[in-house]
């Protein structure tokens, strides 16, 4: 009776041994669309860009730091979630956008990370509405992996009549290798 258990007791350990470690990080970044002209609204087909979310490196990041991994250990990464909030105004909504789309990018490869359609129409109301995106089921472990990876947003929509300011947080469960 004691081998078996002994036998057990190995081989869970052993499969412990095993197992990927996986932790939450979260990049966040804001940007502020301008208001449109005086007279009317025009057309918004570019956002501007999120300055934090450009240019990141992963070995920077203080969770990794806070895990002690490196961007190299990253076996897997994924989007957990994507979500969208307006700061400013407090009393603006997300109407003036029908679309928004955010792409990961390293070098001259990019891929759409999440979405949001008809935004209007779904809009939160005020105040501070948060905006949660679809995200996209894709690894990003050659992303993270890269010297310098951004995230960046498009859309469409029409200008707002006052400047709004955005925030965007993007939350990744990453996993690293063998423990």
């Amino acid at each position: 009776m004691r081998p078996a258990f002994l036998l057990a007791a190995v081989v869970g350990l052993g499969l412990a041994a095993c197992a990927q470690s996986s932790f939450t990080t979260e990049v966040t970044g804001e940007t502020t669309i301008p208001a449109s002209q005086p007279g009317g609204s025009t057309e918004l087909n570019a956002f501007p860009a999120i300055s934090s979310l450009a240019g990141m490196d992963f070995d920077q990041n203080q969770d990794f730091k806070n895990q002690g991994i490196t961007k190299g250990e990253v076996t897997s990464a994924r989007v957990d979630s994507l979500t969208l909030q307006v700061l400013s105004p407090n009393d603006q909504d997300f109407t003036f956008l029908d679309t928004v789309e955010f792409y990961i990018r390293a070098g001259d490869r990019e891929t759409r990370i999440a979405w949001k359609q008809d935004v209007a129409r779904a809009s939160p109301r005020p105040p501070h509405p948060t905006l949660s995106l679809n995200v996209a089921d894709t690894e990003l472990q050659p992303y993270v992996a890269t010297p310098s990876v951004s995230i960046i947003i498009r859309g469409k929509g029409r200008t707002p009549e006052r400047e709004v300011r955005l925030r965007a947080v993007v939350r990744l469960e990453v996993e690293t290798g063998l423990l």
